[in-house]
């Protein structure tokens, strides 16, 4: 690798330390006094952090514009430098790798796109390398060092291990990813469950800034939920928290693909809402979008499944909030196309399954494309670099 791409420890590694930069990172500007009071830490500990994220120039001090802290000094607030390191993110769907390369800030610099139509993993693994040689290349000229790939992947992924335990959409069954590329790109390798990740964005950078408690639930191929709680991305002791996609609510219901019966993601994916169409209506309905027009058209049978679909879905955030008590739910995924389908339904099944004041959670929609989720690795990634790993 150029040594302009050599690979640096963070400077600070406590607790305290990373709690300071992150609460930089996803609200500043702030000055030492408001960290102090939004990280619960005394004024001595913020400065004895902030001063070798200043040294190794992580973070700057910004103008004061005249504000003056009550022991007559500058109230200089600080800022994350952006620019300081780069980041690539990697999203893995069943059929496309997409790569983005980002600042400290997870601000998308570049983005790039290459569809495969082998599974193998070493067939994808050789295209994520290929895509992240891309990337360091454009990063040199901008003579900024790569810190770190995140690589996001569906299904059953241990962190820890960066192993991929089974991803139903890839085919993967224990595929050591995070050694693999790492050992391919010659850089520091951050593997998390796609979901996860992209929850770890929308936490530092997006619909979860500022809560402590949320959740992000996500619709489409599969049917996933990311947990934020008491300030922390919960991964669980096995790294399969917030897989309610594999929470049973119909006894009576589909088959799903990890062999139970009546998952929601058996009623509410895409390919459950396909089969169940196909099978009520008879036609062969070839994908998604063929279904939404059928949906939308008023066809019987098409409207039922995504009714059906939507029903599963707010019974499965209304778990999530008795359980929970998060103050905002996210709905993403590519499955909001059919939002204006089953709206009213999930909104309907959460307040019958909410218990008592959980059901004054907020529940909102924001769309994200796949890049956003590329996003979401690159975060995984400076988590990893900064030292502040989830629980």
């Amino acid at each position: 690798m150029p040594s302009t791409y050599r690979v640096e420890t963070f400077p600070v590694a406590t607790p305290a330390a990373s709690a300071v930069f992150i609460t930089v990172l996803s609200q500043g500007p702030l000055t030492r006094v408001e960290l102090a009071r939004r990280t619960g830490l005394s004024s001595a500990a913020v400065t004895k952090a902030v001063r070798p994220l200043i040294e190794a120039g992580y973070v700057i001090e910004t103008e004061d514009d005249g504000v003056r802290a009550s022991v007559g000094r500058p109230a200089n607030p600080v800022q994350v430098d952006g620019g300081r390191a780069l980041f690539i993110g990697v999203k893995v769907t069943g059929d496309e790798v997409i790569a983005v390369l980002t600042d400290l800030c997870c601000r998308i610099r570049t983005a790039r796109h290459a569809p495969f139509t082998t599974q193998r993993p070493a067939d994808v693994i050789g295209l994520i390398t290929a895509l992240t040689e891309e990337l360091i290349a454009e990063a040199q000229g901008l003579g900024v060092a790569v810190q770190g790939v995140g690589v996001a992947v569906s299904g059953d992924v241990d962190r820890s291990a960066g192993v991929v335990h089974y991803s139903p959409f890839l085919g993967w069954r224990d595929i050591a990813l995070a050694e693999l590329v790492s050992a391919a790109t010659k850089l520091p390798v951050t593997v998390d469950n796609d979901v996860r990740a992209l929850t770890i964005a929308e936490q530092w950078f997006g619909g979860g800034v500022g809560c402590a408690n949320f959740a992000v639930v996500t619709v489409g191929a599969g049917i996933g939920c990311g947990l934020v709680v008491d300030g922390r991305v919960v991964s669980g002791s096995h790294g399969v928290a917030g897989e309610i996609g594999h929470l049973p609510i119909d006894p009576q219901g589909p088959v799903c693909h990890c062999g139970n019966t009546g998952c929601v993601e058996a009623i509410a994916s895409d390919s459950a809402i396909l089969r169940r169409i196909r099978e009520d209506t008879g036609r062969p309905v070839a994908d998604s979008a063929e279904a939404l027009q059928l949906a939308h058209a008023g066809t019987a049978g098409a409207r039922e499944a995504y009714a059906r679909a939507g029903e599963a879905i707010g019974r499965a955030i209304g778990a999530v909030v008795n359980l929970l008590g998060p103050e905002r739910v996210i709905i993403s995924g590519e499955g909001l196309a059919a939002y204006d389908l089953f709206a009213e339904h999930i909104r309907d099944a959460f307040g019958a399954a909410a218990f008592g004041a959980a059901a004054r959670c907020e529940v909102t929609t924001r769309p994200l494309p796949f890049e956003e989720w590329a996003r979401g690795a690159a975060a995984a990634a400076i988590q990893t670099f900064i030292g502040s790993e989830p629980r």
